[in-house]
């Protein structure tokens, strides 16, 4: 591989505040770090331990533009992944209105398939760094690639204050606490990655 050709973004607390359960609760400088391979190599991703506020550290959150999916491999720590797909209406995707919607344990040796349309987080649940890699695509070319590539829509995610779901620490396990700005959303439950139904199509 051409070490030369990866590139790194950290994800501020400042940033991260948008998307929190808690924006006003102290939390580390950089909740997680990108680590992007380029064309034709995967992209790691690596969170802090520990929590702001009850909440664990999370990504800020994304769905994918046009016909883009991804998987992800879970290589070191433990997560939970919260996998959402928005209603439909006349204008488009309704942001505060969820038809479907995942919550995932993954440990390592895990591999998750986020599908097109569909939007994603992950969130470290464990006492140690959690490690991922993932095979979406990244230009450096674009003006923030990087940190904020193209393939990827965080303004919804922004409007929203994050996810339809929380994931907070409760007496050490993870449980989910629904955002209340969203108007629908399903019941939801943390399930194992085996009994996640969604597969890329061969």
């Amino acid at each position: 591989m051409d070490h030369s050709a990866q590139q790194h973004a950290g994800r501020s607390h400042e940033k991260m505040r948008e998307v929190l359960m808690h924006p006003d609760a102290p939390g580390p400088a950089i909740h997680y770090h990108m680590i992007r391979g380029g064309s034709g190599a995967r992209n790691i991703t690596v969170w802090q331990p520990g929590t702001v506020g009850a909440e664990y550290i999370k990504t800020y959150g994304h769905y994918h533009v046009g016909a883009l999916d991804e998987v992800y491999w879970t290589l070191q720590g433990e997560g939970v992944a919260i996998i959402q797909k928005r209603a439909e209406g006349a204008d488009g995707p309704i942001d505060d209105e969820i038809e479907d919607a995942y919550a995932v344990h993954v440990r390592p040796g895990d591999a998750l398939y986020m599908p097109p349309g569909w939007g994603h987080l992950v969130v470290n649940v464990g006492p140690t760094f959690f490690v991922t890699a993932d095979d979406s695509p990244v230009d450096f070319g674009e003006s923030d690639g990087v940190s904020l590539p193209g393939h990827a829509d965080y303004e919804p995610v922004r409007r929203m204050r994050g996810f339809a779901y929380y994931v907070v620490d409760e007496a050490g396990k993870p449980r989910l606490v629904p955002n209340p700005l969203y108007r629908r959303a399903p019941d939801i439950r943390i399930i194992a990655a085996a009994d996640y139904p969604l597969k890329r199509e061969s």
